[in-house]
């Protein structure tokens, strides 16, 4: 019985986690687009469960960019990341990030960002 109680919590460890959460962002306007400097927290446990990317989302849910992150921040914890150049559509007033990780995928939770004079 011992066993079977170890295994079991040894598969659920990688989703012990939970989900990456977005808990800052700001968004800047610039000649180029938009820049976006994003606040992810996340256990992170290594390779098997990390945040592996945000997207920027219009109001509408389309995906207008997403920052790809390569490797775990298990000794950098919350984090913050920059993505440039996005195209956000005319009349704007904000945009939503949400936070990915690689056991769950898309997050659930979306972080409002106000965007100070439209687009």
């Amino acid at each position: 019985m011992k066993r079977l109680v170890l295994a079991l919590l040894c598969l659920a460890a990688p989703s012990a986690a939970g989900e990456a959460e977005v808990v800052a962002a700001t968004a800047q306007k610039t000649a180029g687009g938009w820049r976006f400097d994003v606040t992810i927290r996340h256990d992170d446990t290594g390779w098997d469960h990390y945040a592996d990317g945000w997207a920027v989302l219009a109001a509408d849910g389309t995906e207008l960019g997403y920052r790809t992150l390569f490797h775990p921040h298990v000794e950098e914890q919350p984090f913050t990341r920059s993505l440039s150049g996005i195209r956000v559509p005319a009349g704007a007033t904000s945009v939503f990030i949400r936070a990915d990780d690689s056991v769950h995928g898309a997050g659930t939770r979306l972080f409002e960002v106000p965007l100070a004079d439209g687009s």
